[in-house]
């Protein structure tokens, strides 16, 4: 079958195209901008790509055309695809029809941690000799693809609760059918298609209706926005994560060093005995890592694997990309890259490093790029967001109609606002000394300013 996929080079889409190639269908796709590394990924697999929208794409006509949710009436592909009668579905439910359908599928929801606990689970089953599908949006470090139809029952997949496409309004994960569901936290996001927390929060409860009475839903106890979705109706299993001493939770983690590099993971019985599995001892930091272990430790044991061999996994799994990657230490200076796109992840990332470098000096360098944020949805939580950052540079990037002033102000003499790159990459220079730590948050590739600073760094060096 040939199938066509509008919007290819998204993380969702363009996992979905490898997934279809290696199902063994013709895959072709395009998009408005055709770049590296999800072009590269996707040629790699034999997939033709053209850049934009042009009808004659459609030509000869597909079997069937998948359309991304960035699509919007008013597309000439659309239009055109429309206007001919041409067969087309939306990614997830081609998806659920032509492969999760006969899988065993765990699901990985929440706000933050999508990627890296869909990642942790994924590595923890193909450890165990499990041979497991996944299809994550982000490239896992452990693994070559961000998508793979594995050989096994199990499918790991990211459950996103952005919308479907423009004619299939609901998010993404009620197609999914899991019978294994992480929700790893729930807060207002996506501004630019929810109206308020209740709209997300009736999504997740759509669900949580998905799920089998035999299957299980793993959620931590310290999330308010979870509890209130779990309280509208619960019909499966449920075990509950926490990190906090004083609780009935199922799973529990005990942090061992302040940074949460290292932390014991134990579990209570049915006869309440609590026992430690083991010790995770690996190179991610962060609370909400230690977290989003427990979640996968859980959620393993669900499709059979020794919690100790979970843990065993974790010691050994190397993070995702763009998730606190390190991408240099030039002239003395880390250098790291963060995909923040909300003042939740920017605080649990800032409070991560901030326990592992302890007085070193740290700059966060901002750019306020997702769709909520540029709505300026989180406009007064930005400045208390940074305040484990020494310095905090805000970018204001061309376009965003609201000031970072008050951020600024709000910030107690540690923040500035640029809108040129060059002259955050000039004045990081200058100020940077050996065994500083500058991290670069963003979900785009923010006008090239990793390489740039990599670059005049090392210059600084020699």
């Amino acid at each position: 079958m040939h199938i066509h996929i509008l919007g290819i080079c998204g993380t969702f889409m363009g996992g979905l195209a490898v997934l279809a190639r290696q199902l063994g269908h013709t895959v072709t796709g395009s998009d408005a901008n055709v770049y590296p590394p999800m072009s590269t990924q996707l040629r790699a697999e034999g997939i033709a790509l053209v850049e934009g929208y042009d009808p004659a794409q459609l030509e000869p006509a597909p079997d069937m055309v998948v359309v991304g949710n960035a699509m919007s009436r008013g597309n000439p592909t659309v239009e055109a695809m429309l206007d001919r009668g041409l067969p087309y579905t939306s990614g997830p439910q081609w998806l659920f029809e032509n492969l999760l359908q006969e899988r065993w599928v765990l699901a990985v929801a929440g706000t933050h941690g999508k990627t890296t606990t869909s990642s942790m689970l994924t590595w923890i089953l193909a450890c165990a000799g499990m041979k497991p599908g996944y299809l994550i949006g982000g490239v896992p470090a452990n693994f070559e693809l961000s998508a793979s139809i594995g050989d096994s029952a199990f499918f790991v997949i990211e459950a996103d609760e952005y919308d479907s496409a423009f004619f299939d309004k609901r998010s993404k994960f009620v197609h999914y059918r899991p019978r294994t569901a992480i929700l790893n936290n729930l807060e207002f996001d996506h501004a630019d298609i929810f109206a308020d927390l209740a709209a997300i929060q009736r999504q997740f409860h759509h669900l949580l209706r998905t799920i089998p009475a035999a299957g299980r839903v793993i959620a931590p106890t310290a999330d308010n926005n979870i509890t209130e979705v779990l309280a509208q109706g619960l019909w499966s299993e449920l075990e509950l994560c926490t990190i906090e001493a004083e609780s009935d939770a199922t799973w529990l983690a005990q942090t061992l060093s302040p940074d949460g590099s290292e932390f014991s993971v134990q579990c209570r019985a049915a006869d309440n005995n609590i026992t430690t599995v083991g010790v995770v001892r690996w190179q991610l930091t962060g609370q909400h890592n230690v977290n989003n272990a427990l979640a996968a430790i859980a959620a393993a044991r669900h499709v059979g694997v020794v919690p100790a061999l979970a843990v065993e996994a974790l010691c050994s799994f190397d993070g995702v990309k763009r998730r606190m990657e390190l991408l240099g230490v030039p002239a003395g200076v880390a250098v790291y890259d963060d995909f923040a796109h909300h003042p939740t992840a920017i605080a649990s990332t800032l409070a991560g490093l901030r326990a592992k470098v302890g007085d070193g000096k740290i700059t966060a360098v901002i750019e306020p790029r997702s769709n909520t944020m540029r709505l300026g949805s989180h406009l007064d939580k930005l400045a208390p967001s940074s305040r484990d950052a020494d310095q905090v540079i805000w970018y204001q990037p061309q376009g965003l109609d609201w000031s970072l002033e008050s951020v600024v102000a709000a910030s107690a003499g540690r923040a500035t606002v640029d809108s040129s790159i060059e002259h955050i990459v000039a004045t990081l220079k200058a100020q940077s000394e050996p065994g500083d730590s500058i991290v670069i948050m963003s979900n785009g590739d923010f006008g090239g300013i990793h390489q740039q600073l990599l670059a005049a760094l090392n210059l600084n060096h020699h």
